[in-house]
């Protein structure tokens, strides 16, 4: 390996510089207060952990299991998972860790790691940042995530042109065991809805049990009241189907009164994570991005896993891709060498008021400190700041 190989880092991390650090951690500073005033409790959730934890092999978790970097502890001999999702481990924490009655809300903020990148051009280490509530499976639970993801993405970024997509999983879910189909039907309704081949679910569900509601299901997807109107009575009498087509009903109603100037859009087949989550799924997008800027979902029962199954709902973003587009000049004030004692009370009070002070080290000069942009000067016997 020749000595230029050793500094590359591998694809899909990257290094990230003061400018845009800056504008990371404040985001960090920020989303987290902002949670913590909401009553969102803040959790440090270790960064490796057995592997039984972070991701069992069951069907509900074959996606988070895929990936998860894996690693043989040398203390024990078992297998050890570094988390690529904080939400497993918080659902520990409520089931086992700190099993409180009534309704838990966490929050958390950490790196994360995966073994590629989950959307075009991300990081492969996101800095995730999320928010949970445990203990409650009603639509008001539901609604308060999604109010306090877009005031947190309005507070910490901007709502200017997003667009909230919401989805329930339980409509397909429900529509798949009224019509008794198997495993590897629902698979291929499931990949022909994520494509959005209309042509093809046309063909597919021709011959199918309650085919023209599968279709309807596709080719009314954004549409409620047209959705509703194409479906059949079977499907419309379902009392599981009926709930949750009136709980994604209330819900948008909900949010579109709480956000009257926001952009909502329907999509019953929008069916990512489908195996992981339960009911409500919701996402935000901006303009000319493909990955959203923060998603989450029902998923309750997670806590089963770990001796304690609860309604949880939950979102979370990678603040990474949150302050992608967003840097700031750092202003850094240098100071001249020097310990007359009214430089260093003026250098003190300087970063009392926050700003960045520099001051020159031995026979240094202001070349030395190539990414400032202030200078202190003494002018009238008065230390002052000058723009470089």
């Amino acid at each position: 390996m020749t000595i230029s190989e050793t500094w590359l880092l591998p694809d899909g991390v990257a290094d990230v510089l003061p400018e845009q650090a800056q504008v990371v951690e404040t985001l960090r500073r920020e989303a987290l207060d902002f949670l913590a005033v909401r009553g969102y409790q803040l959790v440090y959730t270790p960064f490796i952990e057995y592997i039984e934890s972070l991701s069992s092999l069951s069907e509900s978790n074959q996606d988070l299991d895929l990936v998860t970097f894996k690693v043989i502890d040398q203390l024990s001999g078992r297998l050890l998972g570094v988390r690529a999702d904080m939400t497993p481990q918080v659902a520990r924490i409520d089931a086992h860790v700190r099993p409180i009655e009534g309704v838990a809300r966490y929050c958390y903020a950490g790196t994360v790691l995966h073994t590629k990148p989950q959307n075009f051009n991300a990081t492969r280490a996101p800095l995730q940042l999320g928010a949970e509530l445990y203990g409650h499976d009603s639509i008001e639970a539901d609604v308060e995530m999604i109010d306090v993801m877009l005031a947190l993405i309005e507070h910490t970024h901007n709502l200017h042109g997003v667009h909230l997509d919401l989805g329930h999983v339980g409509l397909f879910r429900s529509l798949v065991k009224r019509a008794g189909l198997n495993k590897n039907t629902e698979s291929v309704l499931s990949d022909l809805y994520q494509r959005k081949a209309l042509p093809e679910l046309e063909e597919f569900t021709k011959d199918l049990a309650m085919g023209t509601d599968f279709y309807a299901l596709g080719r009314y997807a954004s549409d409620l009241d047209a959705l509703q109107t194409h479906l059949s009575q079977d499907i419309l009498n379902d009392v599981e189907f009926k709930n949750e087509f009136d709980a994604l009903k209330t819900t948008f109603t909900q949010i579109q009164s709480r956000w009257p100037n926001l952009n909502i859009g329907i999509d019953v087949i929008e069916l990512r994570s489908y195996h992981y989550h339960t009911g409500l799924m919701y996402a935000i997008y901006a303009p000319n991005r493909a990955a959203p800027l923060a998603q989450g979902g029902r998923y309750d029962g997670i806590g089963e896993h770990f001796g304690r199954s609860r309604p949880a709902t939950g979102f979370s973003c990678d603040l990474y891709a949150l302050g992608a587009t967003q840097f700031v000049e750092i202003e850094t004030i240098v100071a001249p060498k020097g310990n007359d004692q009214d430089l260093l009370n003026a250098i003190a009070k300087t970063r009392s008021q926050g700003l960045c002070v520099v001051q020159l080290l031995g026979n240094d000069d202001l070349s030395s400190v190539p990414y400032a942009t202030h200078q202190m000067v003494s002018q009238n016997g008065q230390w002052v700041i000058e723009k470089i």
